[in-house]
């Protein structure tokens, strides 16, 4: 009997000992992880003056708002935001539902042609037909200076579709089969049961793809010339490109303008990262489940 208690307070001391080192460990990868977030958020809100002098801040020196308000000054910009809204949420909607249609198809096992398509599908994972013929292609099919430049090309993902196509093959085919004896056709099966039981891999989809059409910039960059169709991240990449040819052509400025390239910088980042921090807290317990439900199986 003694012996047991012993032993019992042995695995208590243990797991105390283990816990806390686990809780500390923690806390210092937390504040690896947030201090850089925090830094850059307090730094933004820092003057010009502080900004140069460097090293590490806790709180805004030299608050001020003129960091921000040289971004916004271009009236331009909340109509870039607006493309980048426009072509976030329809290009979100537009790729998890394709992608979802292809992988409903591709889950049945008596799809015709079902190889042949999951080995074409693989090859595009690895090999790419090129920077230049992508331009000729897009060239062709009148995508240049289109805002569908932004949509089209992103509508199908093969690696997005493993994940949608692996949670669908969990969902019990009793279900399908029970709507189908109730007169459902095959739209039916995948809008009305399908769709509705596949919420969390469908988040976990739309976060990867809504970050990717929120800072995507390249597409911009590569494809369109026209100002009125670039996203935010564009306009911002102006604003710092602006800034920086200020300062060149006039180096003593920075000594006494309000705002310095590395502020307008700091701003900016913030800025394009917000609405993806304001998102995530909602798509987070999908997102973890999805990812769970719909990796990939043998």
């Amino acid at each position: 009997m003694m012996i047991m208690q012993r032993r019992k307070r042995s695995i208590i001391h243990e797991n105390r000992l283990f816990n806390t080192i686990n809780v500390m460990l923690m806390l210092l990868l937390t504040l690896l992880i947030a201090y850089p977030v925090w830094n850059l958020i307090v730094s933004s809100f820092s003057d010009a003056r502080h900004l140069t002098e460097g090293g590490i801040t806790l709180y805004p020196k030299g608050f001020t708002l003129e960091n921000y308000r040289a971004v916004f000054r271009d009236t331009t910009i909340w109509r870039a935001f607006g493309i980048s809204i426009a072509k976030t949420v329809l290009g979100v909607l537009t790729h998890v539902f394709f992608c979802s249609m292809v992988a409903f198809a591709m889950s049945k096992r008596y799809l015709i042609g079902r190889k042949l398509y999951s080995t074409i599908g693989i090859i595009t994972m690895f090999f790419g037909g090129g920077m230049v013929p992508t331009y000729l292609l897009y060239r062709q099919l009148g995508l240049l200076n289109n805002f569908w430049v932004y949509i089209l090309p992103q509508l199908f993902s093969y690696y997005d579709m493993i994940i949608l196509m692996n949670f669908f093959r969990d969902i019990p085919v009793s279900l399908e089969e029970s709507a189908v004896i109730d007169g459902a056709g095959t739209w039916q099966v995948f809008l009305r049961i399908v769709l509705p039981l596949s919420l969390p891999v469908l988040a976990t989809i739309a976060l990867f793809n809504g970050v990717f059409q929120w800072n995507d910039y390249m597409t911009a960059r590569m494809f369109v010339n026209r100002e009125e169709l670039y996203p935010v991240q564009m306009k911002l990449y102006e604003i710092i490109v602006q800034s920086q040819t200020t300062l060149m052509s006039n180096p003593s400025a920075g000594a006494v303008l309000p705002t310095t390239t590395r502020s307008i910088q700091l701003a900016t980042i913030v800025l394009t990262a917000l609405p993806i921090v304001l998102v995530y807290p909602f798509l987070q317990k999908y997102f973890v489940k999805g990812m769970t439900l719909g990796a990939v199986k043998e």
